[in-house]
């Protein structure tokens, strides 16, 4: 059996539908579903169980001798999210207990960390796992400080000798698009935002840059398509020997200009852009660039190309968006 926390999310559903393409047949999802569509993530897949968050020790104890991976995707991922309580609670320590009941059991353990570990990208985007690299890191949120906050703490675990899972990989996830994002309101990508502007006829609307080295929808990030993503969990699932701490990125920065003429283009529309002011609030706390380094991916052994942004975008909003059922 292979557990998913947060399995009805974004990243996690994506993976499940991997999951079961890969013919596997006992999956068990641990999420919240609330009273939106979210449930919708999962309606098209075949799963062994579905657990409550409250009940998923439970459930592991239970079922501990037919466990063989847990990919801990389940957190609360709003970088907008003022409860610091909340968000160590559901962020850090489950992640702590997961750690170490997977380590208690020799049960191999894949978790997401973030890009948003980085801060505002003034030290790099390098993926060393070691605590005084990681040490020099100032995420800017709480959300981001709550995944960095871990990631130290398997750093701790490893330097100090403490027993392990026999696997463990940690995901520093970039900007990550596709499907079964449409749950996540404010959160989702820029793509999902800005498909029904442009079938409506109406510009895309694209943040003003308040700084001198970049022009007008110059920002950017490292976006990568969800099924890359997918890719990269199923690949370690394959190497049981491979453990770290890995960038999950294209290697490659790409405007929001870029991503918008791209999702134009994808639609099939002439395109019209239209900058307005970014809010003040935000202007201290905007990162203007991400870009992963994906050498310590590559040197462990993943070879997958990955896709770029306007194969992507096209997947996206043609396999996806623009049509009647837009869920995987």
């Amino acid at each position: 059996m292979i557990v998913v926390t947060g399995g009805a999310g974004f990243i996690g559903s994506n993976l499940v539908a991997g999951l079961e393409r890969r013919g596997e047949t006992s999956i068990a999802v641990c999420d919240r579903f609330g009273t939106d569509d979210k449930w919708r993530n999962l309606a098209k897949r075949e799963l062994r169980a579905l657990v409550p968050p409250e009940r998923l020790f439970e459930f592991l104890d239970t079922n501990a001798g037919k466990i063989e991976m847990i990919y801990h995707l389940g957190a609360i991922s709003a970088t907008t999210e003022r409860d610091v309580d909340l968000i160590v609670e559901t962020n850090f320590n489950l992640s702590v207990s997961l750690w170490q009941w997977c380590a208690r059991r020799s049960i191999r353990f894949v978790y997401a960390s973030s890009a948003a570990t980085y801060g505002d990208g003034a030290q790099g985007f390098d993926d060393d796992g070691a605590l005084a690299h990681l040490a020099t890191l100032r995420p800017l949120n709480p959300y981001g400080w709550s995944k960095h906050a871990f990631d130290r703490f398997v750093a701790r675990s490893l330097t100090g000798g403490e027993r392990t899972p026999p696997q463990w990989a940690g995901l520093k996830f970039f900007n990550v698009y596709g499907p079964n994002e449409y749950h996540k309101g404010d959160m989702a990508s820029v793509i999902s935002k800005l498909h029904p502007r442009i079938v409506a006829g109406e510009p895309a609307r694209l943040f003003k840059s308040h700084r001198p080295d970049y022009a007008d929808g110059g920002q950017s990030r490292d976006f990568i398509w969800v099924g890359d993503c997918v890719s990269v969990m199923l690949w370690l699932g394959s190497q049981p020997r491979v453990s770290g701490l890995f960038n999950v990125g294209t290697g490659v920065a790409r405007s929001f200009k870029d991503l918008a003429l791209a999702t134009f283009a994808a639609a099939g529309i002439e395109a019209k852009l239209d900058y307005f002011d970014m809010p003040e609030g935000l202007r201290d706390r905007y990162q203007y660039f991400t870009q992963a380094h994906m050498d310590r991916l590559r040197n462990a052994g993943y070879t997958a190309p990955f896709t770029s942004l306007e194969e992507g975008v096209r997947a996206y909003v043609q396999g996806h968006l623009g049509t009647p059922d837009p869920y995987l």
